[in-house]
């Protein structure tokens, strides 16, 4: 070997030896990266569609009417909410049911809710009833307003029942000088919670009018909105008969504001339609009065879902083909053109196509 090789040769070792020592430096320097552990998943504190979520104590469950309870769900630093918001009540069977609040929006270290007992419901009401009681930890999501209150030169309110919950604040929110009405009707004196409450916010009789089906019959719809102004605000919270009631009795241009606790129907729209589920391979038959959600479980029953009323989202599936009849009272208008609600949307057409 030439001298010039072996020249070049110690070089190269000197060089490599150099760079080892340098290496070996560093990793004295370096930490060693931390062994990869597993853990449990930690709650992200959200509920299917992005809702904040939290736990709240049940503190106080007490009859306020017949077939009525209030609950008051303490927790700390809670969120102000508006008049005409509501909370997710997740209960312990895992149900989801929707509640207007109507204690004081300026409260934060507690929310109140009143629930009456539906006795041919699906069951969630009884579980409130019967099964929540003091000292029950609830999963709560909200608030969220969908029924807020406008400002307007004057209001009429129509409760039917439970339907005051939500109208309540409202009431108490008002300026002393507004000009507001309000026909709160149930079927008895007994049944309407809260009564004595709304009779008090009105000392000299002349906005308030209650009728008790019992003693007084059917409210009078007619002279409750007669001269009503056209630029009044009406809000309507009650069974499904009386806001249909008061929409017919309203003159167009008339702004109708309606709290609902039970997913749209309409007249024409309840017909048979398939479905797709693109990823399975399979098509499915949804019949009038079934839903799409009942006929994709029938085949893919891991399939989640809570409500059935097109609140909570759990049921939110993507649609990759079909137009959509949309009856939920969640999604926004974004989440609407590629997804839906299966427990109570369908389709307009006779076809839809699901990312399942």
């Amino acid at each position: 070997m030439s001298n010039k090789h072996v020249s070049t040769l110690k070089t190269l070792l000197v060089v490599a030896g150099a760079a080892l020592a340098v290496r070996r430096a560093m990793r004295s320097r370096t930490p060693a990266p931390a062994p990869r552990t597993t853990s449990a998943p930690e709650r992200s504190g959200r509920g299917p569609s992005g809702i904040r979520a939290r736990r709240l104590l049940v503190t106080a469950h007490e009859r306020v009417a017949d077939g009525v309870v209030r609950i008051r769900l303490e927790g700390h630093d809670l969120p102000r909410w508006e008049p005409g918001a509501h909370l997710d009540l997740v209960l312990p069977s895992g149900l989801v049911r929707q509640y207007s609040l109507c204690g004081d929006p300026e409260d934060t270290s507690s929310y109140t809710v009143a629930a009456r007992l539906v006795e041919d419901g699906r069951g969630g009401s009884r579980e409130v009833h019967e099964q929540v009681q003091e000292g029950t930890e609830l999963e709560v999501r909200g608030p969220r307003n969908r029924f807020p209150l406008v400002e307007a030169p004057s209001y009429a309110f129509v409760a039917g029942g439970i339907g005051i919950t939500p109208v309540l604040p409202m009431l108490r929110a008002l300026p002393r000088d507004a000009d507001w009405r309000l026909l709160y009707g149930g079927r008895s004196r007994g049944s309407m919670p809260f009564l004595e409450e709304v009779e008090k916010l009105d000392p000299d009789g002349g906005r308030v009018t209650v009728v008790a089906e019992d003693e007084d019959g059917l409210p009078d719809l007619d002279a409750f909105l007669t001269g009503l102004p056209g630029d009044a605000a009406v809000y309507c919270c009650g069974p499904q008969g009386l806001m249909a009631a008061v929409g017919e009795r309203l003159p167009e241009g008339t702004a109708l504001h309606l709290e609902r606790f039970a997913p749209r129907t309409t007249a024409d729209g309840d017909g048979e339609f398939e479905v797709e589920l693109h990823r399975s391979g399979r098509t499915l038959t949804v019949a009038p009065g079934s839903s799409v959600l009942a006929a994709v479980r029938s085949e893919l029953p891991d399939t989640p879902y809570s409500c059935e009323q097109g609140w909570c989202g759990t049921c939110q599936q993507r649609v990759l083909e079909g137009e959509i009849d949309h009856r939920d009272e969640l999604l926004t208008d974004s989440e609407r053109g590629d997804s839906m609600l299966i427990c109570v949307s369908r389709a307009k057409g006779t076809r839809l196509v699901l990312d399942l």
